[in-house]
């Protein structure tokens, strides 16, 4: 029984959106910000389910930091949770004691990013795609595309670079090469991979199958970002539009669009 009856004549009664990628930053990361601010954002903006990233201070890489962040999410959140068990170069043994009734998945840096999780060691990379037993969600850029890169346009223009390089140093191959080689090692091992963010049109071809989305094993996802802006935006925006991935050029921004709109 409830005590109020809400007259929605003429609005549209929708389902509670599932938000599986937010970065709460707590703990340790408070000062941008935390589970009941960003929760409470959630809940406003209609979402009622979230995960959460790995990438806080500690990291979720350890049992008992997976367990503080689930109790602190049940203490803060005002919406469902779950959240990401990171993976590093050396912890794919913990997998096997994970609860898949409260971990959504494995988060895997393929590329650097913020907390420094990258991982980046070929052994390593073979048992976590062999032996994670769920999905895993990755992060994909090349780290040796993104050092060569930084070192060509240095040589060319010096350190000081203008933020209209990031998209060029984090460029589309380098995003190409570590999705392609997600999906190579998924393929293989026959793991559910999951990527994070595309940001060009080349990674879509990587997605090409047509199955159901029930029956598929690799699927991707695009950020709002990546849909609104493209990489002659950076004259007007700076810095305020700089993250990894990066935006790409305006045309990968209309493959994501089609591709979103053709379930890709």
């Amino acid at each position: 029984p409830c005590d109020e009856t809400i007259d929605a004549s003429g609005c549209y009664l929708l389902p509670g959106a599932i938000d599986e990628h937010v970065h709460f930053r707590d703990p340790g990361l408070t000062h941008k910000a935390d589970i009941t601010t960003e929760s409470h954002a959630a809940a406003a903006g209609g979402v009622t389910s979230i995960m959460d990233m790995p990438n806080t201070n500690p990291q979720t890489t350890t049992l008992e930091a997976l367990n503080d962040k689930l109790a602190l999410l049940a203490e803060k959140s005002s919406v469902n949770f779950s959240c990401y068990f990171g993976a590093t170069n050396n912890n794919y043994p913990l997998f096997s004691q994970l609860d898949k009734n409260r971990v959504c998945g494995v988060k895997l840096f393929m590329g650097s990013s913020t907390g420094n999780m990258l991982v980046d060691k070929k052994d390593s990379l073979e048992r976590i795609f062999g032996e994670a037993g769920m999905l895993i969600a990755i992060h994909a850029e090349k780290e040796e595309v993104i050092r060569r890169n930084i070192q060509y346009y240095t040589n060319l223009h010096g350190e000081d670079l203008d933020i209209s390089f990031h998209s060029k140093i984090r460029s589309e191959e380098a995003c190409y090469q570590c999705s392609a080689e997600a999906v190579e090692l998924a393929t293989r091992l026959g793991s559910r991979l999951h990527i994070l963010h595309l940001s060009t049109e080349k990674e879509l071809s990587l997605l090409g199958n047509r199955l159901p989305l029930s029956e598929k094993k690799i699927t991707g996802e695009v950020c709002v970002h990546h849909l609104w802006f493209h990489d002659g935006d950076y004259a007007q925006f700076g810095n305020r539009i700089k993250w990894n991935p990066s935006i790409k050029t305006i045309e990968d921004r209309t493959a994501l669009r089609e591709a979103v709109n053709n379930n890709t």
